[in-house]
């Protein structure tokens, strides 16, 4: 089973520790909501692990294997807004990253199975410009997918979305830990966070200062709600 170990990762922006010592592991096969208030270090923490940003220290482990600059290819980000480019069309979206990630074999058949599965299909020719939210998420899900990158970060990805298009990527967020991948999902919504999740990694400043179930978490709680509960140890 591959993992993905985290070990003292930090990032500070000034005298800001946006990251401060950050470690956990997570499992193929697992979906981990990031969980935080405003300013606890969620995004910060997605961008160093896909690369966008360069820790100041820590280490970032696939399968014993320590990651370097270029862990893009192992780590994809789908942004909180996903941007596209506005002048390709989907297809034109998934020839891209066959060229650039010089995919060889059958990528073609893939790309349209994917494009199939995720309700894409029937807009192939409709450029990047004319997509919802909710199209463009999926457009980048499945190009995301087409390159195999075998974790995938969400950052606040229910944002925009009406309820039709939330339950979707739940369905879509499932059917992707089913294959065997890693899906970190970074949220303000709770009750979603407990529907979909098999585990939480809450931050404060930085730090970790919860990491398990939402069983665990709600552990010695007695009629305190989720809400409650995370507003307590966060405050």
């Amino acid at each position: 089973m591959n993992t993905l170990s985290v070990t003292g990762l930090k990032k500070s922006f000034g005298s800001i520790n946006a990251v401060d010592d950050l470690s956990f592991e997570i499992r193929s096969g697992e979906i981990v909501s990031l969980l935080g208030p405003n300013g606890a270090g969620k995004s910060t923490t997605f961008l160093c692990l896909c690369g966008l940003l360069r820790p100041d220290a820590g280490s970032i482990v696939w399968s014993g294997k320590e990651l370097g600059p270029d862990r893009g290819r192992t780590i994809a980000l789908i942004p909180e807004t996903p941007e596209v480019y506005a002048l390709l069309t989907v297809w034109e979206h998934m020839v891209f990253v066959a060229k650039s990630c010089k995919l060889a074999g059958a990528w073609e058949a893939r790309a349209k199975e994917l494009l199939e599965r995720f309700s894409l299909a029937e807009h192939r020719d409709m450029l990047g410009s004319a997509l919802s939210k909710g199209m463009r998420q999926r457009l980048l899900v499945s190009a995301t997918l087409l390159a195999d990158a075998p974790v995938l970060l969400f950052d606040e990805p229910m944002i925009g979305l009406d309820p039709a298009g939330q339950r979707h990527l739940r369905e879509t967020l499932r059917e992707l830990r089913s294959t065997g991948k890693i899906v970190m999902v970074s949220t303000h919504m709770l009750d979603n966070a407990q529907v979909l999740s098999d585990r939480a990694i809450i931050l404060k400043h930085g730090k970790c200062i919860f990491t398990g179930t939402f069983e665990e978490l709600n552990a010695g709680a007695g009629d305190e709600d989720l809400e409650s509960t995370f507003l307590r140890i966060t405050a």
